[in-house]
């Protein structure tokens, strides 16, 4: 399989520069219309017919009828103003930081494989332009407008990539993600002057108490050997240091592997909050923000197959095993439908000169790494497929 890297490598220029175009106009969530005309376009040039699914999904297919193989690339970037200097940083103050431009790219070149070698496929590559994941709603958007269906996939993968060793591929057992609940905790009380506390709610105190007891779900309520991670990133109350607002409002997430600790966590998060906010004369209110995502699970068959392709792809021990993870990644949403990989491709360690993770202001990609990637998608794709036609 030396020869689809070795045509990725040829193609390395063209990968590099939609890369650096999508890099420079970032977009986020389901806004994305300059990231959709290009993808667009490129699979239009191909010989594709592009195929809007959802709110701002694209799909195309390469092959003939049989069994499918479904390739998934995310596009949508994060809301921060970029740090890194380069020449095609980014021009507004949204930032590819977490390498979905890469992805995007890597695909695109992926595609440009399938196409040439299309008379070789044993059945159908289908490919997934996915828009927002960072708000972990684009998957689910997708699937719900059909993308996995017409034809339906019986196998999955998506990558991304990874702080580590350039062109190394990383690998979770059964479950590499955990799921993701973001929630806002309203606390209503009743404002005033800050002189004149007993005549107020103080919501403010009530929402520190709140922080303060979550703290023991974890530590207390779950079994050691479980992962639960319940974070509370954002608290907003008050404008001004003599009056004491009517609402304060926090806003976190709640992330575990297990769907009994998520559903757990998650009615223990609404119990804590109504009951203390009541004990300090307040009202409290929880919303969770859509429905979440589940845990990534990794499909252990599928898993071994795509390791041994990848390894033939990039070379003996290019796949290592990771610990599993306590980000989330929405590709989870089609992991419980369809049977599932997600791989972590290196793009750059500290010793190699890039010492910033993804969602750091001034993170850096090794560049070299992108038409491994597109190698991985093209090649792991056709051989899945030879192997079960």
């Amino acid at each position: 399989m030396s020869d689809i890297l070795f045509r990725a490598k040829e193609l390395e220029s063209y990968g590099i520069a939609m890369r650096r175009q999508i890099h420079k106009n970032p977009e986020l969530g389901f806004e994305l219309p300059k990231t959709l005309e290009l993808v667009e376009r490129e699979l239009a040039s191909l010989g594709y017919a592009p195929v809007r699914c959802g709110k701002a999904g694209i799909t195309v297919t390469a092959g003939k009828p049989g069994r499918t193989f479904l390739l998934r690339a995310d596009m949508d970037a994060l809301p921060m103003k970029e740090e890194t200097g380069l020449e095609f940083a980014s021009e507004n103050n949204c930032m590819h930081a977490c390498g979905h431009d890469i992805h995007t790219s890597a695909l695109l070149v992926a595609a440009r494989i399938l196409k040439e070698r299309e008379e070789e496929l044993q059945g159908t590559v289908k490919l997934m332009f996915q828009p927002c994941e960072e708000g972990v709603a684009g998957a689910l958007d997708m699937v719900r407008a059909g993308v996995l269906e017409n034809p339906h996939p019986d196998a999955a993968m998506a990558l991304h990539v990874l702080h580590g060793k350039a062109g190394t591929v990383g690998y979770s057992w059964t479950t590499a993600c955990a799921s993701s609940d973001i929630f806002t905790i309203t606390v209503k009380g009743k404002g005033g002057h800050g002189a004149a506390p007993h005549n107020c709610v103080d919501p403010i105190n009530a929402a520190v108490h709140i922080h303060m007891a979550l703290q023991g779900v974890n530590s207390r309520e779950v079994h050691p050997d479980e992962m639960l991670v319940l974070s509370i990133c954002e608290i907003h109350g008050g404008t001004a240091s003599n009056i004491f607002p009517e609402t304060a409002v926090m806003k976190g997430t709640i992330r575990t592997m297990n769907p009994e600790v998520r559903s757990f966590a998650k009615n223990r998060l609404v119990q804590i909050a109504k009951q203390t906010a009541d004990a300090f004369r307040a009202e409290a209110t929880v919303e969770f923000l859509h429905e979440g995502v589940p845990p990534m699970k990794n499909d252990t068959i599928l898993l071994q197959e795509t390791t041994g392709y990848i390894n033939r792809i990039l070379g003996e021990d290019s796949c290592y095993e990771l610990p599993r993870m306590t980000g989330s990644e929405d590709f989870s949403v089609v992991s419980q439908l369809v049977p599932s990989v997600l791989y972590w491709v290196g793009t750059g360690s500290e010793e190699e000169g890039y010492p910033y993770g993804v969602h750091d202001p001034r993170v850096t990609f090794d560049e070299k790494s992108l038409h491994k990637m597109a190698a991985v998608y093209a090649g792991t794709a056709m051989e899945w497929l030879r192997e079960h036609s």
